[in-house]
C-alpha cells in the first residue's frame, strides 16, 4: 500500500458518516483499521504523518510520550508499520475529540500492560464518552442557533 492509499483515512470517516449514529460508522472504521493493517511495506515518519493527518513533528512527540514506539531502520529512521498506523488512528481520534494527553498517556500505559487493565481501560473511554455526549449537546446548541439566525437574516434584506 502507498500513502496515497491511505493519505484521506480521515476524509473517508467523515465521508462515509452522515450522521453519527449511522450504523456503517462500526464497519467504517473497522475497514479503516484494515487499511491500516494493509500496509505492505513500513512507513517513514513523514508517509504516517501524511496518511493520519497530523505533521511529522506530532508523532515525534507522540513517540517521545511513549505513545507510539516504531522501530528503526538500520539508518535509525523510524519506520510505522500496520500496528503503529492502527495506534495512530487512535490516537489522533483521541486527541481530536479532546482527550488529554495524561488520560491518552495513562491509557495507553494501561494498554502495554495487558488485559487485567481493561476495567480501568474501560473507565477511561466512559468519561471520554461523557465528555464526547456533553460537547456534542452544546455544538448541537450552537449549530440550532446559528441556523436560527440565518433563518432571521434569510427573512431580511442585507444591509
Amino acid at each position: 500500500m502507498t500513502p496515497m492509499a491511505t493519505e484521506t483515512l480521515l476524509e473517508r470517516l467523515l465521508d462515509a458518516t452522515g450522521e453519527p449514529a449511522d450504523a456503517g460508522l462500526d464497519a467504517l472504521l473497522t475497514s479503516l483499521e484494515d487499511v491500516a493493517a494493509d500496509v505492505s511495506a513500513p512507513m517513514t515518519v513523514g508517509a504516517a504523518a501524511q496518511c493520519v493527518g497530523v505533521s511529522p513533528h506530532t508523532l515525534r512527540y507522540y513517540e517521545q510520550q511513549g505513545l507510539v514506539r516504531p522501530p528503526r531502520n538500520a539508518s535509525g529512521h523510524r519506520e510505522y508499520g500496520a500496528a503503529d498506523l492502527r495506534r495512530l488512528v487512535f490516537l489522533t481520534r483521541m486527541r481530536l475529540s479532546g482527550m488529554t494527553m495524561r488520560d491518552l498517556t495513562r491509557y495507553i500505559a494501561l494498554v502495554e500492560e495487558g488485559a487485567s487493565t481493561i476495567p480501568e481501560r474501560r473507565q477511561i473511554m466512559r468519561a471520554q464518552r461523557d465528555r464526547l455526549t456533553r460537547t456534542i449537546r452544546e455544538l448541537t446548541v450552537a449549530l440550532e442557533t446559528t441556523e436560527y439566525k440565518l433563518r432571521v437574516y434569510d427573512g431580511h434584506p442585507e444591509d
